[in-house]
């Protein structure tokens, strides 16, 4: 029953690794699915976002107003600390439940948690393997500006907004190199796959 981190910073491809582990079989855990469901209208960490940063970023309809929240938060480190204090717990909770519950229903699951703030969140879990997305800081620059509309100076503030690749990579059991081609890419997850279930 193994359980992986599966991180990378924005851009890095991560998103496409954890489709290439859920088609061989894996249960992939979505943090982000999760954080949205956990800032759901009425939900106790919408309130507490709401008082710690104001109305405004409520939108009309109750829920959460991303942009006007990321505009506060993503070149302010001390703020962006503070969001993650009201949501990272919740998440952790709903996430470990969501573990138990695949392990429950198969104990030999290969479950893949696919967080991206694995480095800023990190608080002794005891992983099986720690998977980085990488790829340059330039090439994600591009990707953003080029596959998801992001000005340039946006694209940076973003992931100046996240933790160093240093940081990251430190982490990391396993790197898998996203700054190649797609085949390249599918074959080092069909290594790491067969690296887990290898026992």
């Amino acid at each position: 029953m193994p359980l992986l981190a599966l991180t990378g910073g924005i851009a890095s491809g991560k998103s496409t690794i954890a489709s290439l582990l859920a088609a061989h079989g894996a249960v992939v855990v979505d943090a982000d699915a999760i954080v949205r469901e956990v800032q759901a209208p009425g939900s106790p960490v919408l309130a507490a976002i709401e008082r710690e940063f104001g109305a405004e970023v409520i939108r009309p309809d109750g829920a959460l107003d991303r942009a006007a929240l990321g505009a506060r938060v993503f070149e302010h480190p001390e703020r962006l600390a503070a969001l993650n204090a009201l949501v990272h717990p919740a998440v952790r909770g709903e996430s470990e439940r969501r573990f138990q519950e695949a392990f429950a229903a198969d104990p030999a699951a290969v479950v893949v948690y696919d967080v991206p703030l694995l480095a800023e969140a990190r608080g002794g879990d005891a992983w099986d393997l720690v998977v980085v997305a990488h790829a340059p800081a330039e090439q994600r620059v591009h990707r953003l500006v080029h596959e998801r509309g992001m000005t340039d100076a946006d694209a940076r503030a973003r992931i100046g907004s996240q933790v160093g690749d240093d940081e990251r990579l430190a982490l990391a059991d396993v790197v898998i190199d996203t700054a190649t081609t797609m085949d390249d890419t599918r074959a080092q997850v069909d290594r790491l796959w067969e690296r887990i279930t290898a026992g």
